[in-house]
């Protein structure tokens, strides 16, 4: 994201997160702010990611969704019965630092990969 507010909240919402973990107090306000700033600058993949990662922590009080591989897997499970290996923390963490360069390639895979399993769950 290129708006300076909306990198700070990123920032703000990494320490919030490394500080106390998954508040669904403050993050679910905080994951919407950002958003409307991602509405702002036009960036339809982060526009979702972020409403589906709201919309997740809010139905399940945590993220359980996996940091995606570096190979992509045909058949990825990512159903709540085989998410014994996700560390929510880390998970949201790498999600929300993605937002800081969606100008880079890596990052935007990524955040479709995301999406994905954010839709498939």
């Amino acid at each position: 994201m290129e708006n300076k507010k909306a990198l700070k909240l990123i920032d703000k919402i990494l320490t919030d997160i490394e500080a106390s973990g998954i508040n669904t107090d403050t993050l679910i306000e905080d994951l919407k702010d950002l958003r409307s700033y991602a509405l702002e600058q036009q960036v339809p993949l982060v526009v979702k990611v972020l409403r589906l990662t709201y919309e997740h922590i809010e139905e399940n009080d945590s993220f359980l969704i996996p940091i995606p591989d570096d190979d992509p897997i045909e058949d990825t499970d990512v159903s709540p019965e085989n998410n014994s290996e996700v560390d929510p923390v880390e998970s949201l963490m790498y999600l929300i630092s993605l937002l800081k360069d969606i100008k880079n390639k890596m990052n935007i895979m990524d955040l479709s990969d995301y999406r994905d399993a954010l839709n498939a769950f």
